[in-house]
């Protein structure tokens, strides 16, 4: 797939998609307080889109499986109208409640003297053997390998209760086998006889009953931990497309790991200097390649994406291809700086392109374009102004994540105000979509207007480099009427439809279109 700068050069646009709200879950009541440790922290879906995990603050980590969807929709209906339809059966997954489970426990570092909390940093799925789900889950510090399965419960058969039952003493007592009582197994599994309350006999009064069976109980279990790797804290893993490695990565290192081997690592990129303080740049994502699992990538928070291979040489330090925005080097201030960090990056599914999300943009990269990324969305252009603001309030550090579709053209990444943000690349309409992450969503499509009273020198500079982005303001309204403590941080896209889930606090929101 090749995706050109100018979407005025297109064939054939991709149409805009119309996005719907579909499920929540954990919302609050109005006036309700969340606690901390409800906030979601992590959100993965895993290669097929049935399952979706989903971390929090307090180490929890909770499942949810997909209904049936579209499958149902087929299943009910008759192969004559099946065929007598010109359009083809569509209807959005929906999730359900599968399981929930602690994944890590706080704890304290002696050594250190360092707390290391319980939140859930990253999850990741690998791959299902066996019908069983295997998760990878990270705090700042460790990394878990948790198998979760589903247990099937034997049904207890009928048992008549109309009988009288006795105790254990009872049962084993001569009286219990005189006076004419039978005592006979009518089904194999329970015991019917006959007594007298006078005898020390428990009377069950009643029809005959049957003990409901258990429902599917699901398991997980802790297999794999791996420990003790990382002076810093853990920013990201992956799993490697051979499904038998993955990679964890914190501020200054990234190892390489086996799945079955927890006791040892191999550390492939260290970009800890000898002094500290010759330290001018760290590492803030590294992502595997989603089909080359020898290739790499992985950013930093001048904003630079380098490439690895790891054919060429067992310590990686050195053997990269670094994409970076030569185009937009223009006068730098220290927020500008800060906001240039990258802090998620998702490799598309053709193996080309990659997502990027700083502060500011949302950028889309060609690896064989290393000067300037292929198209830039301002998500944050109108918050320039307050970069000092932020700073002090510690907002500018906020991470926000992006993700994008399955025909890498749509991408989606998150704002403050609880907004989602949708673009689509060479639909012509590149200020993007705004959506609220709210039962009820008010949704907002921006047009760019003619006249723009303000705009500052450094957007002047840049503008015939960035696409124009959705300023999340009309004419006459507040620009900066952001609500900074109601943020979308996390979200995935659903591997094979259009379908995203995003966090808004506690609350676990999903859109189809």
């Amino acid at each position: 797939m090749t995706l050109s700068v100018n979407s005025d050069t297109c064939s054939s646009s991709p149409p805009v998609l119309d996005w719907k709200f579909s499920q929540v879950f954990g919302d609050k009541f109005p006036g309700e307080d969340v606690q901390d440790i409800d906030i979601i922290s992590a959100i993965d879906f895993d290669k097929n889109g049935d399952h979706l995990a989903v971390g929090d603050r307090g180490g929890r980590i909770v499942i949810f499986q997909n209904k049936g969807g579209k499958h149902d929709a087929v299943k009910f209906t008759s192969r004559n109208e099946l065929e007598q339809l010109d359009y083809a059966v569509s209807k959005h997954p929906e999730f359900e409640f599968k399981t929930e489970f602690q994944s890590h426990e706080p704890e304290f570092d002696y050594l250190k003297s360092i707390e290391i909390e319980e939140k859930i940093n990253k999850v990741r799925w690998c791959a299902t053997p066996n019908g069983a789900l295997f998760i990878l889950s990270a705090n700042n510090k460790t990394i878990k390998l948790w198998k979760v399965k589903d247990h099937e419960v034997k049904p207890v058969k009928e048992m008549d209760t109309r009988q009288s039952v006795s105790s254990e003493n009872s049962l084993l007592a001569e009286t219990s086998f005189i006076n004419g009582q039978n005592t006979n197994f009518t089904n194999g599994h329970s015991l019917e006889w006959t007594g007298n309350k006078e005898n020390g006999v428990s009377s069950y009064n009643g029809d005959q009953n049957k003990i409901a069976s258990l429902e599917d109980a699901t398991i997980a279990r802790c297999r794999r931990v791996y420990a003790h790797a990382h002076d810093f804290n853990i920013n990201s893993i992956s799993v490697n497309s051979d499904w038998e490695t993955f990679l964890s990565a914190d501020d200054l290192r990234i190892n390489l790991w086996n799945l079955e081997i927890s006791n040892q690592c191999f550390n492939i990129i260290d970009m800890k200097p000898v002094n500290m303080e010759d330290l001018i740049e760290v590492i803030t994502v590294a992502e595997f390649h989603p089909f080359h699992c020898n290739l790499l990538a992985y950013s930093s928070s001048r904003g630079f994406i380098r490439l690895v291979d790891m054919r060429q040489s067992a310590i990686c330090d050195h053997n990269a291809r670094i994409l970076k925005d030569e185009e937009s080097s223009g006068p730098k201030s220290f927020f500008n700086e800060i906001s240039a960090s990258i802090t998620d990056m998702k490799f598309a599914n053709d193996g080309r392109h990659i997502l990027t999300r700083d502060y500011m943009n949302l950028k889309l990269w060609d690896m064989n374009m290393e000067s300037s990324p292929v198209a830039t969305y301002r998500v944050h252009e109108n918050l320039r102004p307050k970069l000092c603001d932020l700073y002090n309030s510690d907002s500018i550090f906020d991470k926000f994540e992006c993700c994008l579709s399955e025909d890498s053209l749509n991408f989606a990444t998150g704002s403050y105000s609880n907004h989602l943000r949708v673009f689509s690349h060479g639909s012509g309409k590149e200020e993007g979509l705004t959506i609220e992450a709210a039962r009820k969503p008010n949704r907002k499509q921006h047009a760019q207007t003619t006249s723009r009273a303000r705009r500052s020198s450094l957007s002047n500079l840049a503008r015939g480099f960035y696409r124009q982005g959705n300023d999340n303001h009309g004419a006459g309204s507040n620009e900066f009427s952001y609500d900074f403590n109601s943020k979308v941080l996390h979200m995935a896209w659903h591997p094979t439809t259009n379908l995203i889930a995003c966090g808004a606090g506690n609350s676990l929101f999903m859109y189809y279109a």
